[in-house]
């Protein structure tokens, strides 16, 4: 059975999502929650389902490498066969995506190429959205590479954006949407379903 571990900042309700998943039908063993910073709802997640957590904040390592070489001796360690981003805000290294090249995937809240990229992230993608008048928005999980949103997409869902939303309300009905489709793609990608061709990605 595939080993991942997934990446997290804030509260895990994505992270949340993959174990409710894998508490129902066993697709994967969850072997470590990466958080970024102590006292993060995504922690306390995983010690009620107990899964082993480290932390990895950015001041206390010198340099941004240093942090990626120790987590990715801490990765190889445990044989974690691929990564889940569900909400990591820290920017990761060419070198560490190299290392895990087609093993990282990530959940993004916007349907890419549209509202991505350096910046647009958590509430600032959905105001980026309805300030633009865009009239349909949703969620992408995709393979990372050294671009930020910029690997290739695996799966999206689309979501209706009403003419009465505020940032939070699409943001709400979005979540709903990312907590089916992220634990849907991490279950393929662990079951070897999942198969590149270029930039073109398959679920068989």
């Amino acid at each position: 059975m595939k080993r991942i571990a997934v990446f997290a900042s804030g509260g895990g309700t994505d992270f949340q999502s993959i174990i409710d998943a894998n508490e129902k039908e066993k697709f994967c063993e969850i072997s470590y929650l990466i958080a970024s910073k102590n006292g993060i709802g995504a922690i306390e997640r995983a010690r009620k389902h107990g899964v082993p957590t480290a932390v990895f904040a950015k001041n206390d390592f010198p340099d941004i490498q240093t942090l990626y070489s120790e987590l990715t001796y801490l990765l190889n360690m445990n044989r974690v066969d691929y990564i889940v981003l569900a909400g990591w805000l820290k920017i990761i290294p060419e070198s560490f995506i190299k290392v895990f090249e087609n093993r990282i995937i990530n959940i993004h809240p916007s349907l890419i190429p549209a509202f991505c990229g350096a910046g647009y992230y958590g509430l600032k993608v959905h105001q980026a959205v309805i300030d633009y008048g865009a009239k349909v928005s949703g969620c992408t999980v995709h393979f990372v590479n050294e671009i930020p949103d910029g690997g290739e997409i695996i799966a999206q869902t689309a979501v209706e954006v009403k003419d009465d939303d505020t940032a939070e309300s699409l943001q709400s009905r979005i979540l709903e949407k990312e907590h089916e489709l992220l634990p849907y793609c991490v279950k393929k990608l662990c079951q070897g379903k999942i198969q590149k061709n270029g930039r073109r990605v398959t679920i068989v």
